[in-house]
Parts: structure tokens; sequence; C-alpha cells
């Protein structure tokens, strides 16, 4: 099994995970790296991604699982021959044969943006402070049972809010991404909730880094 390191920005954010999964698999086969399939009556191409992104949200640190068919290729010829098959935004940065479990996947770091059309709000920054220092914090989530109450002050390691512009505030969290995870945009979900008059206009987030148990870089 082998592992890629990419990024996934700009208009590429707007492709969902499956059209992503079909984008590398196809990548795979123009650059001539024949890909091994699963046994059975539906053979599927032998890749996968650790943490499917949400459509919308960008990345610099996907990790992508494969397995090659045939003789083995070097590493570095891998990624060169891979970025030059890939669409605008999707870029691998890295390959290598040495990846982790990937359940020893605990954080990831990453970064919102909150736009407000007519400026930050006044003393947003405090009263942002004092929403995510409470206790506990609830917002409703949506899983496979239906919409369940999560309580997201576990789930997050830290968090800084930091003013950029007269119009953006930014969010920089390390949260649970696994067992149990915590999706970044329930962060802009608990400000529209339970301080609806700091509900921004626009929010994007940007996955900056991924750790380990230890909060060391997942690789």
């Amino acid at each position: 099994m082998l592992r890629l390191l990419f990024t996934k920005t700009g208009e590429a954010v707007w492709m969902s995970h499956l059209d992503l999964m079909r984008l590398f698999q196809r990548a795979f086969k123009r650059a001539g790296l024949p890909l091994t399939h699963t046994q059975g009556f539906n053979p599927r191409p032998s890749v996968s991604i650790a943490l499917p992104l949400s459509v919308g949200v960008e990345s610099v640190c996907e990790l992508l699982d494969f397995t090659l068919d045939g003789e083995s290729v070097p590493c570095d010829e891998i990624c060169k021959r891979l970025n030059k098959t890939l669409v605008p935004g999707v870029r691998v940065r890295e390959v290598y044969d040495t990846g982790r479990k990937l359940k020893e996947l605990a954080f990831l770091d990453c970064a919102i943006t909150l736009e407000y059309d007519k400026g930050v709000p006044a003393d947003a920054q405090v009263k942002l402070r004092d929403l995510f220092s409470a206790d506990s914090l609830i917002v409703p989530k949506k899983g496979k049972n239906g919409i369940q109450d999560q309580d997201i002050v576990p789930l997050i390691k830290n968090l800084e809010i930091i003013k950029a512009g007269e119009k953006a505030l930014v969010l920089q969290a390390r949260i649970c991404c696994q067992n149990p995870s915590l999706n970044p945009m329930q962060l802009v979900a608990a400000i529209g909730l339970h301080l609806p008059e700091l509900k921004p206009d626009f929010a994007k987030c940007t996955r900056l880094e991924i750790y380990d148990l230890n909060q060391e870089v997942f690789r």
C-alpha cells in the first residue's frame, strides 16, 4: 500500500467526494499507473481517502491510499506523472510508502473565515471567545440515525479568533477528526444558533494539517 498527500483548493473545492475518487482513478489510468482492484462480483480500484471532505471545504493535507498493479514505480515518478493528469486545484504534494495506520489519526488544524458584508460586528471577538469557552455548546448534528445533539466543546482542542481586516474574522482551531469527529462547519452552525447576531454572511473552511494523539504531524 502506497500513500499520497494532496491538496484540493480553488474551484476544485466544489467537487464531491465521489467525483474526486473518480478523478484519481482516471488520473492513475491516464498516467499509466494501473491500480489493483478489489475481489468479488463488483471489483473496484484500490484507492481510498482518509477523511472525505465536505463540498466547499478546501485542504492542503489530504491523504489517499492506493496499490499499484505490476512493476513498482519510484514515488517521485508517481507524483510527477499524476500531477500531469490532474485538474487545476488538485495537486499531489508527495508520495511515500511508509504511511501510518489511519486509526492513529486524531486531530486536524483548520481555519474558518467568517465574512461580514457590513463589517465585523462590535465586540464580536469577545462574544465568540466567550461562546467557545463555555463548559458545553450543543449543536444539532445530522447523522445516519437522524438529527442528534452534539456537544462540540470536548471536541475542540484549542481555538483562536483573529481579525482579518474590517470585514472578516478567522477561527483557527485544532479539533477532533476521528472517534469522535467534529465537522469544522459545526463551529459556524454554533454561532448561528447561539449568537445569531454574529452569524456571518459567508463562511469558508480550510484544512491545514492533521495529527496523531500526541499531536505530532500524521503521515
